[in-house]
């Protein structure tokens, strides 16, 4: 068969990414906006390789009682595939069957690639009821029309839509308001304050390292290219009680609810775990110090804490976000590269600090990495609280620890990205 060709599809399981596993004659094919159990009509789209294939469904055969009408409309399966915008690839899904769809590949993956099996649960963040209006970063793109919106899934086509229903109000009346953007992309920001900050990102603007994809991780939900005037703003976020300051353009979680939620989850697993104030804590890829200001209120106020961030404007931030405590500083570094220093040339008396600290890692969507794993755990620190946003990274990077004595007891899963596949996990790891 050919790309291009309609067949009728059982779907059997979900798979990683947003896609649902079904068969055709025995083989396996990857289609989206699908649910288990259900018997579809699709068209293929790839029938390059012999291990798999890949479709789009147009049309749902015998439904599953767990689809509903599409939170987006624009999205539904009733539209051309080629027309349907990507970010909310779970949004024709019932919102507690996504949980449980997420908790199942989060347990999956660790198993599968980690070699682990431990309890798994799914929590909801806070939010409406359908899991719409919480996102207050979007990320829209411009194309040489000037044509502005979210892109198709698995394209970069942008499509023109008349709502944005995982975005706050404030932010989808914002972005209907735009008009004659530069080709490249524009952010739609709405900080703790309230007011929607417009920041253009054109394309020749020129592009910023910052850490990656965790947000770039979670399409939009990272650090952006700079742009020359808004991004530059410093705005005013709140999380646990706490004010943080952080660029405009700068990363933040994205969910409106998010900073406090994983504040309370990784403040409660610290509290079980301990915090030495005395010992040599670290905050990796701290950003502007959510979690390094978290071990603080737990260790109280003589913590000794050091956040380790790549963007320098978020360890600037960092620093004034965290001089309530003597003992924290943050550092501008590449984490690989830090680590692998401090595990080279710390002293005694420091390796005896670091042995009775708590190290906290929040990687970029592609993980830690052998590497700073295998550092981390040389550091023989008292527990690793390691902050994840992609179940295969997860497992492979538990894998890592796994060999080096370092296992969780437990995956605490946040659904902070509702009607679509991400989710967000958080593990202790102890010897």
């Amino acid at each position: 068969m050919d790309a291009g060709d309609l067949v009728e599809l059982e779907v059997t399981a979900a798979a990683h990414g947003g896609v649902f596993v079904a068969r055709h004659e025995g083989r396996v094919v990857f289609v989206p906006d699908a649910i288990p159990g259900e018997r579809i009509r699709a068209v293929l789209t790839d029938t390059r390789k012999s291990a798999f294939w890949r479709a789009d469904a147009v049309e749902v055969l015998d439904a599953s009682p767990d689809r509903r009408a599409h939170v987006w409309t624009a999205a539904d399966i009733d539209v051309p595939p080629a027309d349907r915008p990507g970010g909310a690839d779970f949004g024709h899904i019932r919102l507690d069957r996504q949980r449980e769809i997420k908790r199942e590949l989060l347990a999956e993956s660790v198993h599968r690639f980690g070699g682990l099996d431990v309890p798994v649960s799914i929590a909801p963040a806070g939010e409406a009821d359908d899991g719409t209006r919480w996102r207050t970063r979007v990320s829209l793109h411009v194309d040489d029309a000037g044509t502005v919106g979210p892109v198709a899934a698995r394209s970069h086509r942008v499509i023109p839509v008349t709502e944005l229903p995982l975005a706050t109000d404030a932010i989808a009346r914002a972005a209907q308001r735009l008009h004659n953007p530069h080709p490249g992309r524009v952010d739609l920001v709405q900080p703790a304050d309230g007011r929607v900050r417009v920041i253009p990102r054109p394309d020749a603007t020129p592009t910023h390292p910052t850490r990656g994809p965790r947000r770039g991780r979670r399409s939009g939900d990272r650090p952006h290219t700079p742009a020359p005037r808004e991004a530059s703003e410093v705005v005013i976020e709140r999380a646990g009680g706490r004010a943080f300051r952080v660029d405009a353009g700068g990363f933040w979680q994205v969910h409106r609810f998010a900073a406090d939620a994983l504040t309370d989850l990784v403040g409660g697993r610290l509290r079980e775990t301990g915090v030495d104030p005395d010992a040599a804590n670290l905050d990796l890829y701290g950003g502007v110090g959510l979690f390094a200001a978290t071990l603080g209120d737990v260790g109280g106020p003589t913590t000794r804490v050091v956040s380790v961030e790549s963007d320098p404007r978020a360890t600037e931030h960092a620093g004034e976000n965290l001089a309530e405590w003597v003992g924290a500083r943050a550092e501008t570094a590449r984490v690989d590269r830090w680590i692998g220093r401090l595990v080279s040339d710390a002293s005694v008396l420091e390796r005896t600090r670091l042995a009775r600290g708590v190290v906290v890692l929040d990687p970029p969507r592609s993980g830690a990495g052998k590497d700073v794993a295998q550092a981390v755990a040389a550091l023989e620190p008292a527990a690793v609280v390691y902050v994840a946003c992609d179940p295969v990274a997860l497992g492979r990077d538990l894998a890592t620890f796994a060999a080096a004595g370092y296992r969780p007891d437990r995956i605490d899963g946040l659904d902070l990205f509702p009607n679509s596949h991400h989710v967000e996990a958080v593990a202790v790891l102890r010897r």
